[in-house]
């Protein structure tokens, strides 16, 4: 197979690139290195089977003349993470809604199929047991930055569909649970390497509001294997499918299993939200997914817990931590 990898440089792009060239793909990346890593390019190309555009993809015409060569996009390059969605939500906007037309309209153009990348944020506030890809989305207003990132997404998902129903584009959506694992940076809000920073450090862990909000994790490893089958599934086109693991924990609870693993000296630090983000933000206080339709359409069982995935990170992060230390000052 030919791929193109929208966002290729970024922590789950470069995975899934690694992932197609161990299967025997070719694999092209486009990435403008905003928050993607030149050196994930640098190890990337070192196989011959991968060429490097750099670029945006809000350049439809390199976005075109791109698809034209592959048979599948995997189209990952998008502004993630709450702390960049707050800080630049007009970019932010931009780049996930423009950016995916343009991926869209080039697929539909050249009969290439697509897995587009979405995010549980889809789902907003819905507090629900167990979430199902036909749940209602529970949102705040749109004049709420917190939310600008759900609503781009969901109208990602809502051209998506259109281009299936009217062009009969071969396109599976992909709804991310906090996809984490070794290599991921906390620099735009990312909860685990932060506590796992700061905990190898014995500096105080931040941990906004009282805590009690609960996410689910789900390694980087298993996602992208659920990516690649999806994408391979025909059965799941035109469909979303939640992938995550859902194993449920407070993020107070969090912070105190990544003390306990690291034996830090650290101490949790309970934050206002509006010390951290500014007036007006909302949380979710809990997101739970449900995942039947990926373990019915392509037998997606997540196999690292909770605790293999801060032991990863741990050890990932120790081995760098001069790195770190230096990224972190330079700030």
């Amino acid at each position: 197979m030919n791929a193109l990898v929208t966002g290729g440089a970024g922590f789950i792009g470069r995975r899934l690139c690694r992932r197609l060239l161990e299967r025997g793909d070719r694999v092209v990346v486009l990435d403008d290195l905003s928050t993607g890593s030149p050196a994930a390019i640098a190890e990337l190309t070192r196989d011959r089977r991968v060429e490097f555009v750099p670029g945006s993809v809000l350049d439809a015409g390199l976005v075109d003349s791109l698809v034209r060569r592959v048979d599948t996009v995997f189209h990952l390059a998008a502004a993630v993470g709450v702390k960049l969605i707050v800080e630049s939500p007009l970019q932010s906007l931009r780049t996930n809604i423009r950016g995916t037309e343009n991926v869209l309209e080039s697929a539909a153009r050249h009969r290439a199929r697509v897995l587009l990348a979405s995010t549980s944020e889809i789902y907003g506030k819905n507090p629900a047991d167990g979430i199902t890809e036909d749940a209602d989305r529970i949102l705040g207003s749109p004049l709420t930055s917190r939310w600008s990132y759900s609503e781009a997404k969901a109208v990602d998902e809502s051209m998506a569909d259109a281009y299936v129903r009217t062009t009969g584009l071969a396109v599976v959506i992909a709804r991310l649970f906090n996809t984490v694992g070794p290599g991921q940076t906390g620099r735009y809000g990312m909860v685990i390497p932060r506590f796992v920073e700061r905990a190898l450090a014995d500096e105080p862990i931040p941990v906004h509001g009282d805590g009690s909000q609960t996410r689910c994790f789900c390694y980087v490893g298993d996602a992208v294997e659920a990516l690649v089958d999806l994408a391979d599934c025909p059965a799941a086109r035109g469909l979303a499918v939640n992938v995550g693991r859902p194993e449920e924990v407070s993020i107070l609870e969090l912070a105190q299993r990544v003390i306990a693993l690291t034996g830090s000296a650290s101490e949790i630090q309970l934050l206002p939200y509006d010390e951290v983000y500014g007036d007006g933000f909302e949380d979710v206080p809990r997101r739970v997914p449900d995942i039947s339709r990926a373990r019915a359409l392509i037998g997606f069982q997540p196999r690292v817990d909770l605790d293999g995935i801060l032991r990863e990170v741990i050890a990932e992060q120790s081995a760098r931590r001069p790195e770190l230390a230096g990224e972190r000052h330079a700030g």
